[in-house]
């Protein structure tokens, strides 16, 4: 008799097996195929979904069937073949999914992907699947495969150059991003578009945080102000843009119209106050919140905003956008230059003695001017003689302001407020850590992206809560969190501060956290970007302060869980809790909403740890057991999601974005919705499981990570970026955990030299035209470039471990100077001389929490092994340079080769 073996719960990270299956094309009654494991001795269950197991039959190996249980007790090949009837092998949904729910390493696949053409091998589990009439051994079949020379995804980067960001400029999208401009803190914002591409008009577009500005002498439709500098639209791109020295929120540029040239700057400042950090006054975070897309408010939260929104908006001192126009006659003869002011169509008129651009006559909305008086009318032409320039100006309220106003406005001086305005955003600059790279466009990036953010933080000054804006959008604790983190990162430790108090000050009485259209994921998020602030910072007297909204968000999702500990979801996420994490409407168990939760929980107990011992304690422990429920869900959704094929001929094991369903969603498995905001790959690669690496629910070094990324990898990425919205792909952080240098780089130059402008280096959100200025994606390529730098791991503070070789060419330098860690601050010079004999790295990092350990990586240029190393312990393998213990201070000399 055979012997009925009961199969066992299968861990989650094991070893490797194969399966051989039969399989015919299109729709077939009956298919028969084989299974065959190489070494081993496995036991278990045959389940068939969308179909009927008919019979299963030892063909190798010792062991036992009965019904659709199976047993081998022989420690060697095993071969089992398989009849499947009623099967459904026709493209699309609800095909027939075999499971094979063995007690290690389980599996499943769709049926009519079993081909002896191209058949399924599993080298991480030793098996191979196959049609049943293939003669061939498990073990031939895996070599026949490995024969074709296939390559994986990360083979192929690794047989590549390293990535540059030329080459993937060469290779990418181009991005053009309108520039926003403003005075930080300050909600009144303005859209500068000039030269946007297939755009008949040059426009500049006032905003109050993420909404248009309306008045009434245009029926209260969104404002617009449409302006030219030249001649217009012609034959060819002749507009060049970039911010004030490389990094600044002033745009300049050019109109290269061929003997006329046109130099443009734009900035904004305030209408009579100069503008000073100490004279600013800001907006109300809620006011700003409440005019942003998205927000979310409790009633009590709404009565607050309707207090205040009025005396927000209606203020006695407008921001100014300031434009200058210099036409510069490059020829030998007198060149014609023409201008035309802003103007909002036909509803205003237009006053020839003073310039002004009015609505009735007491609501002026432009000053103009010519060569320094003013312009007599709106659209003009000026003939300048060969070697001269003609200089046009416009100043822009941001709401109509009265005469009175307008003729004070107008005594204004257009360089000395440039000259203040530059100075303002310099000093916010240099303020925050010293980063000097050899490749400039991203030391210019990382200056530019931190006055990016700096720009949307709306609040009061000097101390008021800031609401971290994320472009038109309101703050939300997930795609807020980089924001905080880089500013954190930078030693803006205050700010960081100031921007987290947003997500406490709008906590729900019950201890949620939410703000931004019904997403569910913030309570954990924010949580988490407190317990980076903290671990930044050991701001304890902050920790007391912020104790009981902490705890409330603690046992609200602690309560919520509870409510999931329901035996009906045993299989389907029990223990863990539901809701949508983004635009797409998935009121699922989520596993990047679980994973925040669980990082959120861990880092708040370990905030608490010293405040509250025994709450932290409690806290862990819950921290823990949702971190279990999670992978016991992973676990399962791995054994019963469908294989994938690889680059190399292998097949690698997948997962659902949540913990109820079976196999990405991009695989339709079953008949649902997939496609959204431009691409099928939006919830496996941006809301996908690998976030659960991210989230220290999983290890990098696991092997179902290693599952995670090479599916997502294979299946969700172009040029190894994400599509759509790609900063929401978590591989970047995964690929430098494992030391993927290579993958990395190609991710992170494919990432910002699409979707960033690369003339004013502002991101947009998408590939398609959604919402600019996206300081989240913005931050997240801070983050990027920050992991690139400098990556905390353990008590060990890694430098430069992803930096490309280039950057240690003869003669290049690295500096970083008081940039924040979780050891405290820390410096690190670099210098490669210019001989390229020697390479010298000093790092100090000598507070009293300064690391046990510091790893320098120091990559050559041409993969050269170092002659000599004095300062630390050389490892070769990771071409770093290891100083433990690490004494607070400590020099590091490479001697190279003749």
């Amino acid at each position: 008799m055979a012997t009925h073996v009961q199969p066992r719960r299968c861990p989650l990270f094991a070893p490797v097996f194969v399966v051989l299956l039969t399989a015919g094309t299109g729709w077939t009654d009956s298919r028969s195929i084989a299974l065959e494991w190489m070494r081993d001795s496995p036991s278990g269950k045959l389940v068939v979904e969308n179909g009927r197991l008919g019979a299963l039959k030892i063909v190798r190996g010792q062991g036992h069937v009965e019904q659709d249980i199976f047993s081998f007790s022989s420690q060697a090949d095993c071969r089992l073949e398989v009849l499947i009837e009623d099967a459904h092998v026709q493209e699309g949904s609800d095909a027939t999914l075999v499971h094979v729910q063995t007690d290690r390493r389980p599996f499943s696949f769709f049926l009519r992907d079993v081909n002896a053409q191209a058949p399924m091998v599993v080298p991480a589990y030793q098996v191979v699947v196959t049609q049943a009439d293939d003669p061939r051994t498990g073990a031939e079949i895996a070599a026949s495969v490995h024969g074709k020379g296939g390559r994986m995804w990360r083979a192929q980067i690794e047989q590549e150059p390293e990535e540059s960001y030329e080459n993937a400029a060469a290779h990418t999208r181009r991005m053009y991003v309108p520039t926003w401009l403003g005075t930080s803190r300050d909600a009144r914002i303005f859209e500068v578009r000039i030269g946007e591409p297939y755009q008949r008009d040059d426009l500049i577009v006032p905003k109050f945080s993420g909404s248009a500005v309306h008045i009434p002498e245009l029926g209260n439709t969104p404002v617009q102000y449409f302006f030219a500098i030249g001649r217009g639209r012609g034959s060819r791109d002749s507009v060049t843009r970039g911010l004030a020295d490389s990094i600044l929120p002033i745009l300049e540029g050019n109109v290269d119209e061929g003997d006329v040239q046109y130099r443009f700057t734009t900035f904004v400042t305030l209408e009579r106050s100069a503008l000073r950090p100490g004279d600013l006054r800001g907006t109300s975070y809620l006011a700003a919140d409440g005019y942003a897309a998205g927000h979310m408010f409790t009633p009590a939260q709404q009565k607050q905003f309707e207090a205040v929104r009025t005396t927000e908006v209606e203020r006695d001192e407008e921001t100014v956008l300031y434009g200058q126009i210099v036409a510069a006659n490059t020829s030998a003869v007198p060149r014609y230059a023409w201008f035309k002011a802003p103007a909002v169509g036909r509803a205003h008129s237009f006053d020839r003695q003073s310039g002004f651009a009015l609505l009735s006559a007491e609501r002026i909305y432009c000053l103009s001017r010519i060569n320094g008086r003013p312009c007599p009318q709106e659209e003009i032409a000026v003939l300048v003689p060969p070697g001269g320039k003609a200089v046009y100006e416009f100043l822009l309220p941001h709401r109509p302001i009265s005469r009175t106003r307008a003729t004070a406005l107008a005594q204004q001086d257009f360089q000395q407020r440039r000259d203040e305005c530059r100075q303002f955003w310099k000093s916010k600059v240099n303020a925050a850590a010293r980063i000097r790279l050899p490749e400039k466009r991203i030391e210019e990036m990382i200056q530019a992206g931190l006055a990016h953010l700096d720009l949307l933080c709306f609040g009061r000054e000097p101390r008021g809560t800031l609401a971290p804006m994320i472009g038109v959008y309101a703050p939300i604790g997930s795609e807020s969190s980089p924001i905080i983190q880089f500013l954190d990162s930078m030693g803006w430790h205050a700010q960081a501060e100031r921007a987290l108090q947003y997500f406490l000050d709008k906590q729900h009485d019950d201890g949620m956290i939410q703000n931004f259209g019904g997403y569910m994921l913030e309570t954990g998020a924010a949580l988490w970007s407190m317990g980076e602030h903290f671990r930044l910072t050991r701001d304890e007297d902050w920790v007391r302060r912020v104790k009981p909204n902490v705890l409330k968000a603690c046992d609200f999702l602690i309560r919520w869980r509870d409510r999931n500990k329901r035996e009906d979801l045993r299989g389907k996420g029990w223990g863990m809790i539901e809701g949508r994490v983004a635009d797409p409407p998935d009121p699922y168990r989520v596993y990047m909403l679980n994973g925040y939760a669980y990082l959120g929980l861990a880092r708040a107990a370990e905030m608490l740890k010293e405040a509250d011992p025994a709450d932290a304690q409690r806290i862990a422990t819950e921290a823990e057991a949702l971190k279990a429920s999670i992978r016991t869900s992973l676990e399962e959704a791995l054994a019963r999601s469908p294989l994938i094929p690889l680059g190399d001929g292998s097949w690698c094991p997948t997962a659902p974005p949540w913990a109820e369903a079976t196999g990405p969603s991009m695989l339709f498995v079953k008949d649902d919705a997939c496609y959204t905001h431009g691409t099928f790959a939006a919830r496996d690669a941006m809301l996908g499981p690998l976030y659960l690496v991210f989230q220290e629910v999983v290890l990098p070094g696991e092997e179902a990570a290693g599952f995670l990324l090479d599916s997502m990898a294979e299946l969700t990425l172009l040029n190894n970026a994400g599509y759509s919205q790609p900063y929401y792909c978590r591989h970047d952080w995964v690929q430098l955990k494992l030391g993927l240098v290579k993958p990395f780089l190609k991710t992170y130059y494919n990432t910002f030299a699409s979707l960033a402008d690369r003339q004013t280096y502002t991101f947009n959100e998408h590939y398609f035209y959604a919402s600019p200025h996206k300081t989240h994606e913005e931050a997240w390529f801070l983050m990027e470039t920050r992991w690139m730098l400098w990556m905390e791991e353990g008590q060990t503070l890694k430098l430069l471990s992803g930096i490309p070789r280039a950057w240690l060419a003869p003669g290049q330098s690295i500096e970083i100077d008081h940039a924040a860690s979780y050891f405290g601050p820390f410096s690190l010079h670099v210098d490669s001389q210019a001989g390229g004999k020697t390479i010298v790295a000093k790092v100090l990092c000598d507070g009293p929490r300064r690391p046990a350990a510091v790893e320098i990586r120091l990559p050559l240029p041409d993969h050269r092994i170092p002659a000599r190393v004095t300062g630390g312990r050389y490892q070769e393998s990771t071409e770093s340079v290891r100083i433990e213990p690490f004494p607070g201070q400590a020099e590091v000399r490479l001697e190279l080769h003749e």
